[in-house]
């Protein structure tokens, strides 16, 4: 069993049988580092797991660069409106890192509804854990301080530190590159 079928039987409690099938949809995917899994303004039409290395979603506005999530091993990855809705894509999605992903076609993940019969049990809960997350997300934006901010994502992910350009850090918690090095040489004193 990979780590795709040991996430998805973790996370669904699917049975095996339905875990393989749906296992079984998805085709590896490697990506250099530097190279776009997404391109804003194009129609996403497909989902991946990263099994390992490390993606950023991010937006160019005012000849800025504005980082909305920074997914790291075990995490999902799409445009959610545009892989569920047909919209262009808002974000560019692109490796930071040399990256292994288990990519499943949209026209893929739509025919899981008629190969696994509670298919539309586990797409809810999927969603649902989607939108607490972002719930999560935007209740911390709002109401804590750019030093909590700071602590939380290096207690939770501590790596990113050591992987990721300080600067995609500072945008994904809505502070400046200066802010973020204030902060981070005050914690390191």
């Amino acid at each position: 069993m990979n780590e795709l079928e040991n996430y998805i039987q973790h996370y669904f409690s699917i049975d095996p049988d339905d875990c393989r099938k749906v296992a079984s949809l998805f085709k590896v995917e490697q990506l250099e580092k530097g190279a776009y899994w997404q391109k804003a303004g194009s129609r996403c039409e497909k989902m991946s797991f990263i099994s390992s290395g490390i993606l950023r979603v991010f937006v160019t506005q005012s000849k800025r660069e504005v980082t909305q999530w920074i997914g790291t091993s075990g995490y999902f990855m799409t445009d959610i409106s545009s892989f569920l809705f047909g919209q262009p894509a808002r974000f560019n999605i692109q490796a930071l890192t040399d990256t292994l992903v288990f990519t499943v076609a949209r026209s893929q993940y739509i025919e899981l509804g008629k190969l696994i019969p509670k298919w539309n049990e586990f797409e809810k809960m999927f969603i649902s854990k989607c939108f607490v997350v972002m719930e999560s997300r935007i209740f911390d934006l709002i109401s804590l301080s750019a030093e909590e901010h700071y602590t939380k994502l290096f207690d939770q992910q501590r790596e990113l530190f050591n992987q990721v350009p300080l600067q995609y850090l500072a945008s994904m918690l809505g502070m400046t590159p200066e802010t973020f090095s204030r902060i981070r040489k005050k914690m390191i004193s």
